[in-house]
Parts: C-alpha cells; sequence; structure tokens
C-alpha cells in the first residue's frame, strides 16, 4: 500500500507539474496576442480581439488573468521588456553624458515611433511605482552615471531618489508623445532638443547630492546591475 501511495502521489505531482506548465503557455500566449493587438489598434481594442487573435473564447481570457487590469498589466510589462531591451545597450558605450543621454532618448523614440500605440500605453499605465520599476529595469541611472564620474559610491542611503529618474521619464514620455502627435520636426531635431533638456535635468540633480560632472567630459560604460 505504502508504495501504491507512493506511485499515486508522485502521479499527482507530475500531471499537476504539465497543468501548471500548459496553463502558463496559454497564459503566455494570451499576453502576447494582447500585446499584438495594442500595438496595431490601441488600448481600447477589446478583450474579445485579444481572445480571437489568441485563438480561444473570450471568457477563457480570465481562466489566465484575473482581471482585465491584470492582463494590461502583463502587456505593459512585456512592452516595458522590450524597449528596456532597446535601450539598454545604449547605457554600455563610452561618450560623454549627453551623448549616452543621447542614445538613450533616441533608442527610446525610435522604438516609440515603431510602436506608437504600446508606448502611450506604457506611458499612461506608468503613473505606479510598479510601472515604473518594470520600465527602469534594475538600473538607477543617477546612480550609475555617478559612479562612472567617479565621486560616488553605492552603499546604504547614498542612492538617489527615485523620483529623480521617474521625473526625467516623464518629461521624455511627454515630449515624444507630443512628437508623435504632432509631427512638427524631425526625429534628429527633437533627439537632440530632448537630449539637451535631460542632461541639464540629470546635472542639477547630481550638482544637488555634491557631485559636478562636466557634460562634456567622456566616460567609461557603465551598465546597471
Amino acid at each position: 500500500m505504502v508504495e501504491v501511495g507512493r506511485w499515486v502521489d508522485s502521479t499527482v505531482r507530475r500531471r499537476s507539474s504539465r497543468d501548471d506548465e500548459v496553463r502558463d503557455r496559454r497564459r503566455r500566449d494570451v499576453a502576447n496576442a494582447a500585446l499584438q493587438v495594442v500595438d496595431e489598434m490601441g488600448a481600447d481594442a477589446s478583450t474579445a480581439l485579444f481572445a480571437e487573435r489568441a485563438g480561444i473564447p473570450r471568457p477563457h481570457v480570465y481562466r489566465y488573468f484575473a482581471s482585465r487590469e491584470d492582463l494590461d498589466n502583463e502587456v505593459v510589462r512585456l512592452a516595458a521588456q522590450d524597449l528596456i531591451q532597446r535601450v539598454r545597450p545604449h547605457l554600455a558605450r563610452r561618450g560623454t553624458p549627453v551623448q549616452v543621454v543621447e542614445g538613450l532618448v533616441r533608442a527610446s523614440a525610435t522604438w516609440a515611433k515603431a510602436h506608437p500605440h504600446l508606448y502611450r500605453f506604457l506611458a499612461a499605465r506608468g503613473q505606479s511605482r510598479t510601472m515604473h520599476r518594470s520600465r527602469m529595469g534594475r538600473s538607477r541611472l543617477l546612480d550609475e552615471i555617478a559612479v562612472a564620474a567617479r565621486g560616488y559610491t553605492r552603499s546604504g542611503d547614498e542612492s538617489f531618489p527615485e523620483g529623480i529618474l521617474v521625473g526625467v521619464m516623464g518629461m521624455v514620455d511627454a515630449t515624444v508623445i507630443w512628437w508623435l502627435d504632432q509631427g512638427d520636426e524631425t526625429l534628429d531635431v527633437m533627439v537632440r532638443r530632448l537630449s539637451r533638456h535631460v542632461t541639464l535635468v540629470l546635472v542639477d540633480a547630481l550638482a544637488a547630492h555634491g557631485i559636478h560632472l562636466d557634460p562634456a567630459v567622456e566616460m567609461d560604460p557603465f551598465i546597471g546591475e
């Protein structure tokens, strides 16, 4: 009887594990379908369209997501992940602060031009702390610039307030969305202007912490954790 019991327990565990794998895969399928639809049609697209793209009945969407908000949050996470992958390589390039910032801004704006609906959705949903952290990944841009400037350490409460970087991100979002809507400047003109503004804010934020960064001095590459 003991052996039979072990066999039953083992079978139940394997079946449960397979069920979890199937559920996770279908959840990813639904999320990716929703991402594609929002990318093509915007944030007002219906859950029915998500289900149709995923090839499942509409009510089945909520087998894998607790609510529409839960699904929207997953779409934001996936979009942010893609944007971060496009932006992050620019943190590994040697250059002046102005050049580094311009690389980051250009990557963001280029991604926004290719995915305007997703960028607007990301910006609109990016008001919560969770969404800001998702968009920033694990990097702390101000900390990294300060480390690269060799005037700062990452210990204890010496890390910069997230609010500063969130404010910069808000400025970038507002400017890029205005540019998408108005189309009154070329990408190059907008990127150069916005990059100057972002650099001024970052230099001022560092100066407030006693770190004086020359925007014209080239720094070594840096990468977030």
